[in-house]
């Protein structure tokens, strides 16, 4: 009986420390996350703008509103249309070049190196340097293709549509390719050696291993790695903002944008708050089922 008594009086104390050291962090998450949510929600159903928040409640107004005024549910739809198509070119991208290092490990470091570029250049600036390359006058794409064909006239890639939003989900895919390229080339290094052995004992072909053997083995980390790029690319607003400023029209206005403008060009803080919501139920829709999914694989594995 002493012998099990002991371990409980010293299992106590280290519980309320491990608590009591917990509370920070719990604090700083109330205050960064739950608090800016509950004022959004709050602001969802308020007559606000910039100068008087929360002026009135208004009940569902906003939502009704929003249901109705042409350009929120695009939005959303088009907030999907990018960010599927960008998550899945760079994470395919990202494969290709991680599996590419993983085979030639000894001369990865340089190249690594090289891969970073992108994505350690400020998505400010990617927007910039991609916008004078698309530009029908002087842009270095349009160029090109004059001098390929010559006499051709120079093509609107941000003028046009669906050019404009074909164009930002290529940009945004290759900035965030190196981020999936380490996150796959990580995974690669984990994998156990003694099955690659075992493929090879048995004479298996590189292909074959490849779908038999890698693929299986990477679903979970590459569900993964789909999971925050997708979170990262319903996120875009700069490309956006810098590159087509959400146009032509309203082709490239994600509900990112469209938010921005609601809350700091119309000042309808309440509107926007209401945008925020209904974008907030659909990235959760879009994430929720991948991530059970991912976590399904992850306790089979």
């Amino acid at each position: 009986m002493s012998n099990t008594a002991a371990p409980r009086t010293t299992r106590r104390p280290a519980s309320r420390i491990g608590r009591l050291l917990l509370t920070p962090s719990l604090v700083a998450v109330a205050l960064v996350a739950l608090y800016p949510l509950v004022y959004i929600v709050a602001a969802s159903f308020s007559k606000s703008s910039l100068g008087r928040p929360f002026a009135g409640w208004v009940g569902v107004d906003n939502f009704v509103s929003l249901l109705g005024d042409g350009v929120t549910l695009p939005s959303l739809v088009r907030s999907l249309a990018f960010a599927v198509p960008s998550a899945v070119l760079a994470l395919v991208a990202g494969a290709v070049v991680a599996l590419s290092l993983d085979a030639a490990v000894r001369g990865g470091r340089v190249i690594r190196v090289l891969l970073l570029l992108p994505l350690m250049t400020p998505p400010v600036m990617a927007g910039v340097i991609w916008k004078l390359m698309l530009a029908p006058t002087g842009g270095l794409v349009n160029n090109v293709g004059q001098l390929v064909a010559p006499g051709s006239s120079p093509f609107p890639f941000l003028g046009s549509s669906p050019a404009a939003m074909i164009s930002v989900t290529l940009v945004d895919a290759w900035q965030w390719t190196p981020f999936c390229v380490l996150l796959v080339f990580a995974a690669l290094q984990t994998l156990p050696g003694e099955v690659y052995e075992a493929a090879q004992v048995d004479g298996a072909g590189v292909v074959a291993t490849f779908c038999r053997i890698t693929l299986p083995l990477m679903i979970p980390s590459l569900l993964t790695v789909l999971l925050l790029k997708l979170v990262v690319s319903f996120k875009v607003f700069d490309l956006v903002f810098i590159m087509t400023g959400g146009g032509p029209g309203f082709d490239t206005t994600v509900s990112s944008f469209e938010i921005y403008r609601t809350a700091l060009q119309t000042f309808d803080v309440g509107a926007a708050a209401a945008q925020t919501v209904a974008f907030l139920v659909l990235v959760t829709v879009v994430i929720l089922p991948l991530n059970a999914v991912r976590q399904r694989l992850n306790r089979e594995g």
